[in-house]
């Protein structure tokens, strides 16, 4: 997988636009990060994500999920995108898509994948 897969099925999201942060490329919901490319260019930075819930990540799938000393005491996990799938990445994405999409077009989202 590579940060243009991400790209392409978070942009289908309502409110999702590209964006840079840090001086790579990014995804951001109404101005805000849902994930960005880690300077490496191989990994996806994730915020956000509980440090109790990255350290379960970490555990069960460390060829995939990761950190570095500089994100130890920030709630952010790290993904080797060449390691991962989208069914893993996107649920995670998701997510988080969610909790910075405004609610109005949360509800119209919802209602649309329920027909």
């Amino acid at each position: 997988m590579t940060f243009d897969d991400v790209r392409k099925f978070a942009l289908t999201w309502p409110e999702v636009e590209d964006g840079t942060s840090y001086g790579t490329s990014a995804l951001k919901v109404r101005k805000k990060l849902l994930a960005r490319l880690k300077e490496d260019g191989e990994s996806l930075v994730m915020p956000d994500v509980p440090i109790d819930e990255r350290a379960m990540l970490v555990e069960s799938q460390p060829k995939i999920f990761y950190f570095t000393d500089h994100y130890a005491d920030y709630p952010i996990v790290l993904i080797r995108l060449s390691e991962a799938k989208r069914a893993i990445v996107e649920p995670l994405l998701r997510r988080r898509w969610r909790v910075l999409a405004s609610k109005a077009v949360r509800a119209d989202y919802d209602a649309r994948a329920s027909k």
